[in-house]
């Protein structure tokens, strides 16, 4: 696909909701005279997510730590602080509400790219396709996985697929593994060829350079540094290396996906370039929440467990969506329209898995 034809979402019996729930959620943040950004709540998150991945590999390369076996562990305490850095940072960040300065913004979006993936690639793919085109087949990469996995209803369907309720948890670990060695490589050229890059204001000259150069750096500390400082062998370097990316994978993926690839959602087809609802009702159809009222795993996430307010309000930081989620869901009923979740963690598991399985047969 060389190029995004763009969809429009359509329905003007829905314009009263829209600007119902907007003016609701303004007058909170007028109300109570605060800002729509992070802020020192999200500054200090930002500083513990930093030390969780940081901290074991210094401890590490300085010889603190020696025992192999504790070293593994730190290595699966890398993989949460990277997982950390991807929800709570890098993701505001790249929304623009981490910070109500643009540089703050940029800077701390750059992370991606100290982490082994790439700020605008990630932004094209998540904020550009996934957030304006939530589960349309054709058009959100993010139900585009590879041949293996099926994520929506009129994707093509394969024998394999009928398994991958039972297979599909190992692969979600592989992603960030993906983005590392394979994926950035090839989306710089894809997303150049569909004309992207260019609403970035960026190009596949700088883009292909930045990759190159800011993975040389990843796997310089993440590689080169510590096969050459610690007393370990090949293969226990590459058991941490391994471990490191499949916890920060299979912790990411899984959130990202207990959002959308659920029962409840809707995954939608546009008829001649068009969908007969406007956009923010649009999102109430494709996206859930879950364990509203779990506090500390809507910590860990960067509050992506309120999936439904950040779609809505992208602009605005996790840090506010459990105080805007009321108005979210009592406007969305008063209003007659869908205000998907479910109640816990668990049972959010257990839908996206009887989700897989329907997807596959």
């Amino acid at each position: 696909m060389k190029t995004i034809s763009p969809i429009s979402f359509k329905n003007p019996n829905q314009t009263d909701f829209v600007r119902t729930l907007r003016k609701r959620v303004d007058e909170y943040f007028k109300s109570n005279d605060i800002q729509k950004t992070g802020g020192l709540k999200l500054k200090i998150k930002a500083v513990f997510m930093f030390l969780l991945y940081t901290a074991p590999y210094f401890a590490m390369l300085f010889g603190f730590i020696t025992n192999v076996w504790v070293m593994w562990g730190m290595s699966a305490l890398m993989g949460l602080g990277m997982a950390g850095i991807g929800f709570s940072v890098m993701h505001d960040a790249n929304h623009g509400s981490f910070s109500r300065k643009q540089w703050v913004n940029n800077f701390m979006g750059f992370s991606i790219n100290f982490l082994g993936g790439n700020m605008n690639n990630w932004k094209i793919q998540h904020n550009l396709l996934h957030h304006s085109y939530t589960n349309i087949e054709g058009y959100d990469e993010d139900i585009a996985p590879a041949g293996i996995l099926r994520f929506s209803p009129h994707a093509e369907k394969k024998k394999i697929h009928k398994y991958q309720f039972l297979y599909a948890w190992f692969f979600y670990g592989m992603m960030t593994l993906s983005w590392t060695f394979l994926k950035d490589f090839m989306d710089v050229y894809r997303y150049d060829k569909m004309g992207l890059f260019k609403q970035l204001k960026t190009n596949l000259k700088r883009e292909f350079w930045l990759v190159l150069g800011t993975r040389l750096v990843y796997f310089i500390y993440m590689m080169l540094i510590p096969l050459l400082v610690l007393d370990v062998s090949f293969w226990q370097w590459l058991l941490g290396f391994l471990t490191v990316h499949y916890v920060a994978g299979f912790v990411l993926a899984i959130i990202f996906q207990l959002a959308h690839v659920m029962e409840d959602t809707d995954f939608p087809m546009p008829e001649d370039g068009s969908l007969k609802n406007q956009w923010a009702v649009h999102q109430l159809n494709t996206t859930l929440n879950f364990a509203r009222t779990n506090k500390i795993l809507s910590w860990f996430v960067g509050g992506l467990n309120f999936q439904v307010e950040h779609h809505l309000f992208p602009n605005i930081s996790h840090v506010h969506y459990p105080k805007i989620a009321p108005i979210v869901e009592a406007t969305a009923r008063e209003f007659g329209l869908p205000y998907f979740q479910e109640r816990s963690f668990r049972s959010a598991l257990s839908s996206h898995a009887r989700m897989l399985y329907q997807l596959g047969r």
